[in-house]
C-alpha cells in the first residue's frame, strides 16, 4: 500500500450492519484494522480497474496476430467513408 504520504483525507461511508460485520471480520482474519483492511482492499481494485484501461496482456499468438494486422497494408477506403470525408464539417 502506498505510504509516502502523509494520510490528510478523509474518506466517510455508510454501510448496513451486515456490511461493517463482514469488514470487521474480513480485517480481523488479516490481522489488521478495518480502515487498513478497506483501503489496501480498495486501493488493490483501483489498480485493477486502471490497469485494464493501460496494460494489456497478450498471448505469443495474440501478440503474432496483432503485429500482423498492424504490420499489413491499409485497405483501400469505403465508399462510405470517401462519401462522408467529402461532405463538409459540422464544425467549419
Amino acid at each position: 500500500m502506498p505510504t509516502s504520504r502523509a494520510r490528510s483525507e478523509k474518506l466517510d461511508l455508510r454501510v448496513s450492519g451486515h456490511v461493517k460485520q463482514l469488514l470487521r471480520a474480513a480485517a480481523d482474519v488479516r490481522h489488521e484494522t478495518m480502515s487498513e483492511f478497506v483501503l489496501r482492499t480498495a486501493l488493490r481494485e483501483a489498480e485493477d480497474v486502471l490497469m485494464d484501461r493501460r496494460r494489456f496482456e497478450l498471448t505469443d499468438e495474440q501478440w503474432a496476430a496483432l503485429n500482423a494486422v498492424l504490420d499489413a497494408p491499409a485497405s483501400a477506403p469505403s465508399a462510405a467513408l470517401l462519401e462522408l470525408l467529402s461532405k463538409p464539417s459540422v464544425f467549419e
